[in-house]
């Protein structure tokens, strides 16, 4: 099995607190926690992590953080020949402030201008793929490369790019700030009518396979022709950084193996309920045993 991801990377340094901080005064931490991020990115670290053949696609600078996400990619076996370092482009950074007493975090994000396309074409042939809307012009080549491939596209943030690459895939897993923009409507969990009304819009114009995220509560979708939430698990949460992204691999992962979407997106929600419980987005990754071990108990 084989798998491309094209996207966004970033180089992630969480601060863990207890409280959120107060303005002019000073904190002492006693650990931070470095290591790559980016949605795509985080994807394709959790498909080469369970042991995909896996492929990024992605832009960093010619730089100390550029190395680190290169150098962390190759330590989990993934093909790095598509991650492009530049010398005019500097890598993202993302600063996190992960409140641990709530599982909330803040981002103070350093990002260059954005890149449409790689220098040059990525030939790679994939059985799945996973987009994130960065670099859209070569994750529109990919997907033309590659008719026949599974196709996804983390659907975080509205814009052009992400709507027209997500009439061209099989599932568009989009998060619920993007299904409320998109539509114009406001979703009210308490009302399953107003989540039927959204996901119907979103279907009509890209006409595929519609996945909203719904955070702690799930995710919901359309089955066999009838709606359903198809609910997270319940977890103390002390870091959601890189949840979403790690669901979206996990979604990935499972769907590509033949998995039904129903437990596709059920495995992927236990897998990104599991990592909230630990700090740091890549780090809290967890193996693919501990997910189907998790769901034998539960």
């Amino acid at each position: 099995m084989r798998a491309l991801c094209v996207g966004h990377s970033t180089f992630d340094t969480t601060l863990p607190v207890l409280e959120y901080p107060q303005e002019n005064i000073k904190y002492r931490l006693t650990h931070h926690i470095e290591c790559g991020g980016g949605p795509a990115s985080n994807g394709a670290y959790l498909l080469a992590k369970w042991g995909l053949d896996t492929t990024l696609a992605s832009i960093v600078g010619n730089d100390y953080y550029g190395d680190r996400i290169i150098e962390d990619f190759r330590k989990v076996g993934a093909n790095c020949d598509y991650i492009e370092q530049r010398d005019d482009h500097m890598t993202t950074s993302s600063y996190i402030i992960a409140n641990m007493s709530n599982g909330s975090r803040t981002v103070l994000s350093s990002k260059g201008k954005p890149i449409r396309k790689l220098s040059r074409r990525v030939d790679t042939l994939a059985d799945v793929i996973l987009i994130d809307g960065e670099h859209p012009e070569t994750a529109d080549e990919v997907l033309e490369h590659n008719p026949d491939a599974i196709s996804i596209i983390d659907a975080g943030r509205l814009n052009e790019d992400t709507k027209y690459l997500g009439k061209k895939v099989n599932y568009l897993i989009c998060s619920k700030d993007f299904a409320e923009e998109f539509t114009g409507m406001k979703i009210d969990i308490r009302n399953f009518n107003s989540l039927v009304m959204i996901h119907n819009k979103l279907e009509e114009y890209f006409q595929n396979q519609v996945i909203i995220t719904l955070e702690a509560y799930g995710s919901f979708t359309k089955i066999d022709n009838q709606y359903e939430i198809i609910p997270s698990i319940k977890v103390k949460a002390i870091d959601s950084t890189g949840a979403g992204d790690i669901f979206h691999g996990a979604f990935t992962y499972f769907i590509a193996n033949h998995y039904s979407l129903r437990e596709a997106i059920r495995l992927a929600s236990i897998t990104g309920a599991i990592s909230v419980t630990r700090v740091g987005s890549r780090n809290s990754i967890p193996m693919l045993s501990e997910v189907l071990d998790y769901d034998t108990i539960i």
